[in-house]
């Protein structure tokens, strides 16, 4: 029997609804972000009872599933919270963006994940963008040290994870999202180490990474002696040459992100790369919310992903800012078409349910059966980053 989470989406994405493919693109932002305000207003009322932690997801039961700040997703619910202050400038958010921020703030220390940027460029970052506190500057740029210290000059890589059998130095594509933080860095102290890692990072993953048709592998490992690689392989994928969802997106997003960051021609070449692959995949469903992996078993009942998604669409709409109008317009369009589907019953969970997350259905790992069709922050966080960039870029306006 069908997965019922599975059928449901099914048969909602197929309508999506009615009335959401008429609704102006205006209407269903101000209102998924007004939603969005209710649902994480309400989690970080939670959240001032658990002192020092994070929200995560939830369980079987639907209850809050929390972290401490050292684990990988911890910057994104504070970031969340500083996009939400940045429509609504509601002090309230404000406050309560600037309490789970903090909860951060040792991770600046911490030289043992290559996930920094996450961690603190989400949630210091936009903080300080958004506020100007002086103190954020020292957060991030101890921060940028930290994660340079994970920098291999013979692989040309920040290495992601620790060895392990088989795995010498491996690196995984969602390393590219870390970056941002190194380019952030090198801007604001002026030391060109943080430029050269991260450009020599960004090279080296699309010489490595990417296959001729712009898809990319999970995980490239390399002899800490030699540099040469000596596996390319997948932890969260369906298989070693499948094309995990949303590590399609993290590279997608990533040299997007290098483009703007650099203005270097072979950055934007390889996001554009990337993207007519995802946009023109023969498995890519109707409503532009990607399976798990493009080539997942059991397609079209494979489980959606609906972080991919978020992430995708928010860089996309980044991406068609950089784009020839042709180019442009086909961006926007399927980023539209994924905030309309994400907006929708199918994807967006109900007032005060779904653990105060907004949305429903993504996959953290299947292989690993952890986190699999739930609600995760780094979801709802992309999503919120893309109805504000298509708020931006259409020139909607209060």
């Amino acid at each position: 029997m069908k997965n019922f989470s599975i059928i449901v989406i099914t048969v909602l994405s197929v309508a999506i609804s009615s009335c959401n493919k008429e609704k102006p693109m205006d209407k269903i932002i101000d209102e998924s972000l007004a939603f969005a305000i209710h649902q994480y207003t309400m989690m970080a009322d939670v959240m001032n009872e658990k002192t020092d932690l994070l929200p995560r997801t939830i369980d079987e039961s639907g209850s809050l599933v929390t972290s401490n700040s050292g684990w990988w997703t911890s910057g994104f619910s504070p970031g969340s919270l500083w996009y939400l202050y940045e429509y609504s400038k509601d002090e309230n958010i404000r406050e309560a963006a600037v309490r789970m921020t903090s909860r951060v703030e040792k991770e600046k220390n911490n030289k043992g994940t290559h996930d920094l940027g996450f961690m603190l460029y989400c949630s210091f970052g936009n903080g300080l963008r958004l506020t100007g506190e002086e103190s954020y500057n020292e957060i991030l740029l101890t921060g940028a040290s930290s994660l340079s210290t994970r920098f291999r000059p013979v692989v040309g890589c920040i290495q992601s994870w620790g060895s392990r059998s088989g795995w010498q130095c491996p690196v995984i594509i969602d390393n590219m999202m870390n970056l941002e933080l190194l380019m952030w860095a090198f801007k604001k102290s002026g030391d060109s180490s943080f430029y050269k890692i991260a450009l020599t990072h960004a090279d080296t993953t699309i010489i490595n990474h990417f296959r001729p048709d712009y898809s990319t592998w999970h995980v490239v490992s390399y002899d800490t002696l030699s540099g040469d690689i000596e596996a390319k392989q997948t932890a969260q994928g369906a298989a070693d040459e499948s094309s995990w969802a949303r590590g399609q997106s993290w590279g997608l997003y990533g040299y997007t992100m290098m483009y703007r960051e650099t203005g270097l021609q072979r950055y934007l070449d390889q996001a554009q790369g990337i993207a007519d692959f995802l946009i023109s995949h023969p498995n890519l469903p109707d409503d532009k919310i990607p399976y798990w992996d493009y080539d997942a078993p059991g397609i079209p009942d494979a489980h959606r992903d609906a972080s991919a998604g978020a992430i995708m669409a928010s860089a996309l709409i980044e991406l068609s800012g950089f784009a020839e109008p042709e180019k442009r317009n086909k961006y926007l369009d399927i980023a539209e078409k994924q905030i309309r589907s994400l907006a929708s019953p199918a994807y967006m969970a109900e007032p005060g349910e779904n653990g105060n997350f907004i949305l429903m259905h993504s996959v953290g790992s299947l292989p690993a059966k952890s986190e699999v069709d739930v609600p995760l922050t780094y979801a709802d966080y992309y999503f919120i980053e893309a109805l504000l960039r298509f708020r931006k870029i259409k020139g909607i306006v209060d």
